[in-house]
């Protein structure tokens, strides 16, 4: 089998381009974003001047993954501001962006409602600019803060329900250091034990069609010197049934009251297999992922994507030969079934850590709970 070599506690913390960062030139605030889409080849960075930049690159999964498109919606409505647009149309086009991951949306308006608040109280745009970026900048500090204390909570999970080490991760899509201010969530529990000596193997599923897997979790898996394994998402059953997956750890775009959680789609039948195997199904996120005004899983709305992502293969090396400027797969005119995002119902979860602890079994009164309890704890 090839793959990357066990290299126990090995830790490079890589130290490339920052995800996310604000900047002020002598030309005026920007917004710079590590652009996702160009991983792993080559680190390219991508400059938004305004709110509708930010929309193109959050559209286009330059910049992908629920906290950190929080911070994202935050930082924009700040950028608008101290550009002079108009900051409620940006903040409703930053908002609508991606309808499914919540923490942008509570970014947004938690951007919104700071700039709104200071302009109440001083009659001053400036100052009303000042104060949203003072809000996106909180929210930045709060998230890699949540990111830790998942971590260290997550990684107890583990060594309770496996004592002794050894553990083998299968995990999905991508929820490292390109997702949060920190080092991200279900990656982040892993990447915890790698560091401790108590993780074996991450199995890394591709993640079709953006292969947000084989580009993104393998590359910061390299980086950080894990023992890795990259496998196709239809092999992932062969795997749990060789016995090769102790855990799953995934994270979660939004999570219903009920807890239901919306993931990359593909997560629902990871949970399903676990459950036939007898293997825990464990989704990280923090708090700010449940959305109590969404009732359950049904009430979700799950973003549709366009066809061609799933009928082209799209990399920035591709000769553009198909209509959404990749290379094609499929016979020209092939419809495509293209969700983003698929729902796990709460029985097929084993528990959901966030940065207040975990739960499980996973009740709506559980969650509720966890709600209260983060809502109660002072932001860092």
């Amino acid at each position: 089998m090839a793959d990357q070599q066990a290299r126990p506690g090995e830790d490079k913390r890589p130290s490339g381009i920052p995800v996310i960062r604000w900047e002020e030139p002598p030309e005026g605030p920007v917004l710079i974003l590590l652009d996702q889409t160009r991983l792993p080849s080559e680190e390219v960075e991508l400059v938004c001047t305004d709110a509708s930049a930010l929309v193109e690159a959050i559209r286009s999964l330059a910049v992908r993954g629920a906290p950190v498109l929080g911070i994202a919606g935050a930082y924009g409505v700040a950028l608008a501001a101290a550009r002079g647009f108009d900051v409620d149309e940006a903040a409703e086009a930053l908002e609508s962006a991606r309808p499914t991951a919540v923490n942008l949306s509570l970014g947004v308006r938690r951007g919104l409602a700071a700039y709104r608040d200071a302009l109440a109280a001083t009659g001053d745009p400036t100052a009303a600019a000042t104060a949203a970026l003072a809000s996106a900048q909180a929210l930045h500090r709060e998230d890699a803060e949540a990111s830790a204390r998942m971590a260290a909570h997550g990684l107890a999970l583990l060594d309770e329900l496996m004592p002794g080490g050894g553990h083998r991760v299968l995990t999905h899509c991508n929820t490292g250091a390109l997702v949060s201010g920190g080092e991200g969530t279900a990656f982040a529990v892993a990447l915890a034990a790698h560091r401790v000596g108590r993780l074996r193997r991450l199995w890394v599923d591709e993640t079709r069609p953006l292969l947000q897997g084989a580009r993104l979790t393998a590359w910061e898996a390299a980086r950080s010197g894990m023992a890795y394994t990259l496998l196709t998402d239809s092999a992932a059953g062969s795997l749990f049934a060789s016995g090769e997956v102790d855990a799953v750890l995934i994270g979660a775009d939004r999570i219903a009251a009920d807890g239901s959680v919306a993931n990359k789609v593909g997560s629902y039948p990871l949970a399903v297999l676990a459950r036939y195997h007898h293997v825990p199904f464990i989704v990280v996120a923090p708090v700010t992922t449940i959305d109590p005004d969404t009732p359950d899983g049904v009430s979700i709305e799950v973003e549709q994507r366009p066809g061609f992502e799933v009928t082209e293969i799209l990399t920035p090396q591709a000769t553009a030969m198909g209509g959404g400027g990749g290379v094609p797969l499929a016979p020209l005119g092939t419809q495509a079934y293209n969700p983003a995002f698929d729902v796990t119902p709460p029985e097929l979860l084993t528990a959901i850590v966030t940065e207040e602890g975990a739960v499980s079994p996973v009740t709506p009164e559980a969650l509720a709970a966890l709600c209260a309890q983060g809502r109660a704890t002072p932001a860092v």
